[in-house]
Parts: C-alpha cells; structure tokens; sequence
C-alpha cells in the first residue's frame, strides 16, 4: 500500500464539537505523526495542525469527517511523494 505525508490545517469555531474532534482524532491515531493545536483566544477559535502518513483514501475520509463536524473548516496539504508500507 502506498501511504503518502499530508497536513490537515483544521479551524474550530464551535468549542460543541471539540469532543468530537479529539474522538475523531483518537480513531484515526495509528496515521497521525504530531499534531499541534493553538486557541485563538481573542478571536474565539482553535487552529489545529495534524501531520499524517496515510494512503489518500484515509486521510480524504479522516479530512472529511473533520470538515462534516459542526463548526469546523479542515483543509489538506498533500506532499508530492509516496512511500510503501
């Protein structure tokens, strides 16, 4: 299986579905490199960072989870290699 290096930029306006999130997160944790999470205090939100090494398949489901969460926005980086598993 090929797996390839991604950044999943996420944004939580809804502190609701932060729980949501961290189970989402938890499920997928065998893919997840680091992840980094910064709370905007001032503006109300979290911007968080996840690195993953997974095949594309996982980290379009994981993204889109995330994104169908109420109040979260997630974009993704893919890197331009592959690598075997």
């Amino acid at each position: 299986m090929e797996t390839r290096v991604a950044v999943i930029g996420i944004i939580v306006e809804n502190p609701d579905s932060v729980e949501a999130l961290n189970a989402l997160l938890h499920e997928y944790g065998d893919y997840v490199i680091g992840r980094m999470g910064v709370p905007y205090r001032m503006r109300g939100i979290n911007v968080i960072s996840v690195a993953v090494d997974a095949s594309t398949d996982v980290i379009s489901a994981l993204a889109g989870k995330v994104g169908n969460l109420d109040g979260v926005s997630s974009k993704t980086a893919y890197s331009n290699h592959t690598f075997e598993a």
